[in-house]
């Protein structure tokens, strides 16, 4: 569905405006020309979304054998932050506090029937700007309840078939013809970067369905066809817990075959074959994602908006892709909450431009650093924090924050809260009262669970009582 909501009477007065605007600086001195000149644009603003991409499925991130060169440029010459994470990691919850930068616990967002309540909408990042002045659309997958706000949007194109929940990778087009989602989406962009004003700066969020799968049992990678040689040769190593011991370590109310991460593994990962297969289409799907994002370089480039536009570029989720003998997200792995993000504005001081900045960056600090690089205050409901702002140290970094995941529970997906420090990491399973603590600057790939270790009974007891805490301030 496609919509573009234009007012003749508002463009009327725009240009009545803009006609005052050229007499007036035509008449006025030359310290009033130096005034008008120096009065800043608003910048515009583009946010990508990815559905399930994990940290490390990008070239910028280290992976050899992706090809994202596209994004990996943007990365590059950007702000690429090495620890982002999400706060819980499923798409419905996860985009609900990118757009209003809450955590569950306050948005109230815990499965994927509810809608937004209007006021909770009204101080979302699109609402905000909007207000502000600012042209906004939508592309994409919602993602959050069954009835998107549309009519918030100047311009609106859902692949949810109706706010489904999930869009089809294949979809009919207005000539009958089969459609991907990522070129559906390609296409959107650039019709609405080509029929946007410039009189308003925009800002446009992107919702990819790639690269998650398409449901089902088993559950599958739909692929463009021109990606299908993609990778033909390459062979991608397993992860390290990838053996049947990590799973087997699991207590018996989690490894069970009713666990929705166990059953999507048997039948997408479960064999050499099937992991060859589907981690490839994983990459083939980000690399028609990533052809995209070039599209919209070249596209910005010949309207002359590169200089003036802000990409921001994150994953809703991160991925297990066999990890620990699993497929899906949910738990606290770092392959789950661990996510790809970066911020590329030609706009940036040099002395914050091509870092890789180690502090904390969280899916709750999206709409904070879009308000602030827009020049719009940050409401004080938002829990988390301006990047930018962070960069600058004009505020403080976290040590830690608050993970929780509380959607269905046991035995399909056990409920699990934690806290995660620049070191360790805390999960309890809260059904059942099971712990795990992980060195993770010593154990990345999260292989020995120490909460059961006597060396490590102080460092337990004081994540424990982080728990306590964070768990009260984050409501």
């Amino acid at each position: 569905m496609m919509r573009w909501n234009s007012a003749l009477w508002r463009m009327f007065l725009t240009g009545l405006v803009l006609m005052s605007l050229c007499s007036f600086k035509q008449n006025s001195n030359v310290a009033g020309d130096q005034i008008a000149d120096s009065v800043p644009l608003k910048p515009n603003i583009i946010f990508i979304l990815t559905d399930d991409q994990r940290w490390d499925a990008m070239g910028a991130m280290g992976n050899s054998i992706i090809q994202t060169p596209n994004i990996d440029k943007l990365a590059r010459a950007g702000i690429l932050f090495q620890n982002a994470y999400v706060t819980t990691s499923i798409c419905c919850v996860s985009r609900a506090s990118i757009l209003t930068g809450q955590y569950q616990s306050r948005h109230k967002i815990n499965d994927f029937d509810t809608d937004l309540a209007p006021e909770a909408l009204s101080k979302t990042y699109p609402a905000l700007l909007k207000e502000a002045g600012y042209n906004i659309g939508f592309i994409g997958k919602f993602g959050v309840g069954h009835h998107p706000p549309d009519h918030l949007f100047d311009y609106w194109v859902d692949t949810e078939a109706g706010g489904k929940g999930q869009p089809d990778y294949l979809m009919m087009d207005q000539h009958g013809h089969k459609i991907h989602d990522t070129d559906t989406i390609g296409n959107a962009i650039q019709q609405f970067l080509d029929h946007t004003a410039d009189e308003k700066p925009f800002c446009l969020s992107v919702s990819f369905k790639a690269p998650h799968e398409q449901d089902g049992d088993p559950p599958t990678y739909i692929i463009q066809p021109r990606y299908k040689d993609y990778y033909r040769e390459a062979t991608i190593p397993e992860p390290v817990t990838a053996k049947p011991e990590y799973w087997n370590d699991f207590p018996d109310f989690f490894r069970t075959d009713k666990n929705l991460g166990r059953q999507r593994w048997k039948g997408f990962l479960s064999t050499p074959e099937l992991y060859q297969e589907n981690e490839k289409n994983y990459y083939r799907l980000l690399t028609g994602v990533d052809d995209v994002i070039g599209q919209i370089e070249r596209r910005l480039e010949q309207l002359g908006k590169a200089k003036n536009t802000i990409i921001i570029y994150m994953g809703d989720n991160g991925m297990l892709l066999g990890e620990h003998g699993l497929e899906g997200k949910w738990y606290g792995y770092e392959e789950s909450i661990r996510v790809p993000l970066f911020i590329y504005d030609p706009g940036l001081p040099d002395r914050i431009k091509q870092i890789r900045p180690q502090q904390m960056a969280l899916n709750i600090d999206i709409a904070p650093t879009i308000l602030s690089m827009a020049g719009i205050p940050v409401p004080q409901g938002m829990q988390g924090l301006s990047l930018i702002d962070l960069l600058e140290s004009k505020v403080s970094e976290r040590n830690d924050f608050f993970y929780q995941h509380l959607f269905l529970g046991s035995p399909h997906i056990p409920k699990v809260e934690g806290v995660v420090t620049k070191d360790f990491k805390y999960m309890k399973y809260i059904e059942h009262n099971y712990e795990e603590l992980f060195d993770i600057k010593h154990d990345p790939h999260e292989t020995i669970n120490l909460a059961n270790n006597p060396k490590y009974a102080l460092k337990l007891e004081e994540l424990r009582d982080r728990y306590k805490k964070l768990k009260k301030e984050v409501l």
